[in-house]
C-alpha cells in the first residue's frame, strides 16, 4: 500500500479548523446570490487567484470579506455540511471546529443565527456520516476585551453546545495577556480553554497562553522552537500542539514544506497533530495536509500513525471514547 493510499484511509480527528475557512468560491458565490450580496469578484475563477497570500492579514482581509455573505442560519448550515461532507470521504471520524461569533455579530447576525446553524448540521453529520464533533468559540484578537467580554456573555445560554473557548486572528501585537481576565470567567462558567500560539507570534506567546490562559491544547506553536525550555515543559506536559502544515506554507510561516518543523517537534516528544486550519484557502483539508507533509518530510507509516493517534488523544473526548478510536487507528495499521 502506497503512502498516500495509507493516509486516505487512516481514521483521524481534526482539532485546528475555523469553519469560516472552509467557505468554497463555488459555495460563497452561491450564498451571495441567494442573499443578494454583492462580493468584490466577478467570478470563482478570480477568488480563487486571490487565494496568493504574503501573510496572515492578507489572508484575514478575503476570509472577512467572505463571511459577510453569511447571513442565515441556512447559510451557516450549508457551510458546515460541506464542511463535513467533504472530510466523510477522508475518514475524518471526529472534528472540534473553530467559529468566530464576532465575524458576524458585528455585521447584525445574531449570536443565535450562528450557533444554530453549525450546530443542526453538525447533528446531521453524526446521524447521517457518524462524524463527532464539538463546538469551540473563538474571540477575535484584534479586537478588545470588552467586545470578547460581551462575546462569551452571548455563548452563556449555549454552554451544552460550546466545549471551549479559543483565540485567533492577528497574533502580533495581540498577546494572550491581553485576554486574561475574559479567558479566567470563561474557565469559571466550565469551558476549556485554547488559543493560536507562536505561529507568527514569539514563543513568549506560547508561555502566556500557558501561563495565563490555562490553555489545553495551543493551536499551531511552530515557534516553541525558538525557546529549548519552552519545548522541554510542552513534551513533559504532553500539552497538544494543533500544527496546520498547508496553512504555515502559504501565510510563508515556512518557504517550503521541507524546512516545515513537524519532525523537529515529533522527535523532541511533542503531542503534534495534523489539521487544515482554513483549507479552502490553503489549498487542502486534513488528506491533503498529511499526504503533502508526510512526501515533504518522508514520513513512514509509523509516523503517520502516530500523529492519527495524538488527533485522538489530543481531542475533548471522553476517555473511554479515545481508547476506543485510538484501537481503531492502531489495527488499520496493523492491517496495513
Amino acid at each position: 500500500m502506497t503512502i498516500q493510499s495509507f493516509i486516505e484511509g487512516i481514521p483521524k480527528a481534526e482539532l485546528h479548523l475555523h469553519i469560516e475557512g472552509t467557505f468554497e468560491p463555488e459555495l460563497m458565490f452561491e450564498i451571495a446570490n441567494r442573499n443578494n450580496v454583492s462580493i468584490p469578484y466577478q467570478s470563482v475563477e478570480e477568488l480563487k487567484n486571490a487565494y496568493n497570500f504574503n501573510n496572515l492579514q492578507e489572508f484575514l482581509n478575503i476570509y472577512y470579506a467572505g463571511a459577510s455573505v453569511l447571513l442565515k442560519e441556512q447559510d451557516f448550515y450549508d457551510l458546515t455540511w460541506a464542511y463535513l461532507t467533504k472530510v466523510h470521504e477522508q475518514n475524518l471520524i471526529h472534528t472540534e471546529i473553530f467559529f468566530d461569533p464576532q465575524t458576524h455579530t458585528d455585521r447584525g447576525v445574531s449570536f443565535d443565527t450562528v450557533i444554530q446553524g453549525i450546530h443542526n448540521a453538525l447533528v446531521n453529520g453524526q446521524k447521517k456520516f457518524g462524524i463527532s464533533s464539538k463546538i469551540i468559540m473563538c474571540f477575535l484578537r484584534h479586537l478588545d476585551e470588552a467586545a470578547a467580554f460581551e462575546t462569551l456573555k452571548q455563548a452563556l445560554p449555549y454552554k451544552e453546545w460550546i466545549v471551549g473557548v479559543g483565540l485567533d486572528s492577528s497574533e502580533m501585537g495581540h498577546p494572550p495577556s491581553k485576554f486574561e481576565r475574559v479567558f479566567s470567567k470563561a474557565r469559571e462558567e466550565k469551558f476549556i480553554t485554547v488559543a493560536h500560539a507562536g505561529e507568527e507570534g514569539p514563543a513568549a506567546y506560547v508561555w502566556e497562553a500557558l501561563n495565563l490562559l490555562k490553555v489545553s491544547r495551543i493551536d499551531h506553536g511552530n515557534r516553541s522552537l525558538d525557546d529549548d525550555q519552552l519545548i522541554q515543559h510542552l513534551a513533559e506536559k504532553q500539552m497538544p500542539l494543533t500544527v496546520c502544515p498547508l496553512s504555515n506554507l502559504e501565510l510563508k510561516v515556512v518557504e517550503d514544506l521541507k524546512n516545515h518543523p513537524l519532525l523537529q517537534l515529533m522527535d523532541a516528544g511533542l503531542m503534534v497533530t495534523i489539521n487544515s486550519d482554513d483549507p479552502a484557502y490553503f489549498g487542502g483539508y486534513m488528506n491533503e495536509n498529511y499526504i503533502q507533509i508526510a512526501f515533504a518530510l518522508n514520513l513512514s507509516k509509523k509516523q503517520i500513525t502516530k500523529l492519527a493517534k495524538n488527533s485522538f488523544k489530543s481531542s475533548f473526548l471522553p476517555d473511554s471514547e479515545k481508547e476506543k478510536l485510538i484501537n481503531q487507528v492502531e489495527t488499520y495499521y496493523q492491517k496495513n
